[in-house]
């Protein structure tokens, strides 16, 4: 199936082959399965999430799945933002249940709820939490694999809490850099904006979202950041003493991110022919295929499994595909669907030249000396690695199209791209853009500034903002 013709056929698909996700035959919409490369590939990330947090002084907590209905209710703001979506308990056995509980929907009222009690005085703070957790939300939308789902499996959600509102927007950009470096290891392109007042996370003061442009020309948020304020202390009581001996509410963070960082490393990375995994999260980073000849075999497996003991003891993540009763090519094409970054062959010739035939994921061929092997494997993953990246980089950045006047954007969605222009801070210029059916104005740019004009009223800014479609 070709990306560009259905990306999210494509996504269903490629994902499937690939022994990562399955959707579709689980018999509950918005439900999918990790499989166990996909599995791998999630531990891989959450390993690196979990490591940024750590060093900045993040402690993992985990939290119960059920909320009582008055607690998720205490926030007005934030429960009318999710109240349509929550999945409701009502009854345990055949009693109904005093108080209805939900399934999960985000936990800003749970740890308020929880972590006030804990918080004493100015002592205790900062205090940094997150879990990696399922959360569920009844999506009327249509659902799609990785990306619009009702339950979300890998949700990763910090919070945290502060003396101060100073300290909050502090926290908000070491939130920022924490991501911003997330993003960098994983090669995932994005816009960094600030949403306007009107699509703003429930209950929050501020939220910053990081945005990818994917091939079909529509945004996916793949992280947000928000400023609580003091809204969730307010209501939940959640006081500390401060150093003067009095009392304030709590100021409080909250950021997450979800599945769809690694939907979008499969839609920016993969091609028509399947995936393309970057050799730091690919559950296998190198395949030898041993290509059999009649009166051969025994001297190329040898061969094979003396190139996978050198890998192998070096810390690569190898394997050897043995299989006799399949062709080479069938080979090949196996494992291209399943993103490897590199096979080796080896057959008569390979033999015959104590050598080793390279073959990249995105179409290198070449041969190497034997005793050149881990020089030239470290190498070649670490420049496939970059330009794999680049290429993503590059091919984002031709997503977004500059325009200075409103009459454009039509002809900009038609060809599959975003909208980029200057645009003031006046509510009804970014309200502008929703009368245009299926357009979304997602914000302002928090990195980039541009003198101009706003396309819509006309008055001088700097303010870069984004529109077009979105998921």
């Amino acid at each position: 199936m070709k990306k560009e013709e259905n990306l999210i056929e494509w996504l269903t698909e490629v994902a499937f082959n690939a022994n990562i996700y399955d959707y579709g035959r689980y018999p509950i919409k918005g439900c999918g399965i990790w499989l166990p490369k996909g599995f791998e590939i999630r531990n891989k990330v959450l390993s690196i999430i979990r490591e940024l947090l750590y060093k900045t002084g993040h402690k993992e907590v985990l939290l119960p799945l059920l909320i009582p209905r008055d607690m998720l209710e205490k926030e007005a703001k934030h429960i009318a933002g999710f109240l349509d979506q929550v999945f409701w308990v009502t009854k345990g056995g055949d009693s109904k249940l005093e108080i209805e509980l939900s399934l999960r929907p985000t936990s800003e009222t749970s740890m308020t709820y929880y972590f006030k009690n804990l918080i004493i005085s100015y002592r205790d703070l900062p205090l940094k939490v997150f879990q990696i957790v399922s959360i569920f939300r009844y999506e009327t939308k249509a659902t799609h694999p990785l990306i619009r789902v009702r339950e979300v499996t890998t949700f990763k959600e910090a919070f945290t809490f502060h003396s101060s509102k100073e300290e909050a927007e502090k926290q908000m950009e070491e939130a920022f850099n924490i991501y911003s470096e997330f993003f960098k290891i994983l090669g995932i392109p994005y816009i960094a904006v600030e949403r306007p007042s009107w699509d703003r996370f429930p209950g929050a003061e501020k939220s910053i979202a990081f945005d990818t442009i994917l091939p079909d020309g529509k945004s996916l948020q793949i992280g947000s950041i928000h400023n609580l304020g003091q809204n969730f202390s307010k209501v939940f009581d959640a006081k500390f003493m401060r150093k003067d001996g009095n009392y304030d509410f709590l100021y409080q963070t909250s950021y997450g991110i979800s599945e769809r960082v690694i939907a979008s490393l499969i839609i920016h990375y993969g091609d028509d022919i399947g995936v393309i995994l970057l050799p730091k999260i690919a559950p296998i980073q190198i395949i030898i295929v041993p290509i059999f000849f009649e009166g051969m075999e025994e001297t190329i497996l040898n061969y094979s499994k003396e190139i996978y003991e050198i890998l192998n003891v070096a810390g690569y993540k190898v394997e050897i595909d043995e299989r006799k009763d399949v062709t080479p090519g069938e080979k090949f094409y196996y494992w291209e669907r399943q993103g490897v970054p590199l096979r080796l062959e080896i057959g008569p010739k390979e033999i015959k030249e104590n050598s080793i035939r390279f073959v990249t994921r995105n179409g290198k061929k070449w041969n190497v000396e034997k005793e050149k092997i881990l020089k030239e494997v470290k190498t070649v993953l670490a420049n496939l690695e970059i330009e794999l990246k680049e290429k993503v980089q590059e091919e984002m950045k031709s997503r977004i199209a500059d325009i200075t006047d409103i009459k454009e954007i039509e002809k900009v969605i038609q060809n599959k791209k975003f909208a980029r222009f200057n645009i003031c801070n006046k509510e009804k210029c970014g309200v502008y853009f929703e009368k245009f059916q299926g357009l979304k104005f997602l914000g302002y740019d928090v990195l980039l500034k541009k003198k101009g004009k706003c396309i819509i009223c006309g008055e001088e800014t700097e303010n870069l903002g984004y529109a077009g479609r979105s998921y």
